[in-house]
Order: structure tokens, then sequence, then C-alpha cells
């Protein structure tokens, strides 16, 4: 199973377990129904937005901790100047 389709299969059963929450075929208590069930799809939103936040600063945050890849980047740089340089191009 491919990584789509086990993404696609774990949003279809989640989504039809919301469904089935907010049309109230499984029965829950009156206050749940009416104050939660609603506002999970919000919630779902908002705390994604906040995890996708946080791994883009926490990936900022460490992006010079890899000094290796730094180093194999700013080498790929210079062996394209280079490149670029003996075709005629000014790249400075």
């Amino acid at each position: 199973m491919t990584r789509a389709q086990q993404t696609i299969s774990i949003a279809l059963l989640v989504s039809s377990l919301y469904l089935s929450l907010y049309l109230e075929l499984i029965p829950l208590p009156a206050v749940i129904q009416t104050d939660i069930i609603p506002v999970i799809p919000f919630w779902f939103l908002v705390s994604f937005g906040a995890w996708l936040l946080f791994r883009l600063g926490w990936g900022m945050l460490t992006f010079r901790d890899t000094p290796d890849a730094y180093a194999e980047l700013m080498a790929e740089i210079k062996e394209a100047k280079a490149d670029l340089r003996s075709k005629g191009v000014d790249v400075d």
C-alpha cells in the first residue's frame, strides 16, 4: 500500500467517523453532541496549522546545525558558478 493510499484510507475513516458522530448515528450525551462535535473540524484545522508552523520554525532554527549539508550546498554553488563562468555567463 502506497503512502497516498494509506493517507486516503485514514482520511476516509476519520471523516466517516466524524460524520456518524455529527449526524448522531452514534449516541452521545447532549452536551458533547451540541458543544464539542460541531467544532472538531475547526479545532483540527487550528491544531494542524500550529503543528505546521512549529515544524517550519524548528526547521529554520536547526538549519545551521547540519554543517555537512551546508558545506555540500556551498560546494555545489561554487561548482555551478564555475560552470556558468566557463560558458560566459556573469554570475557575480
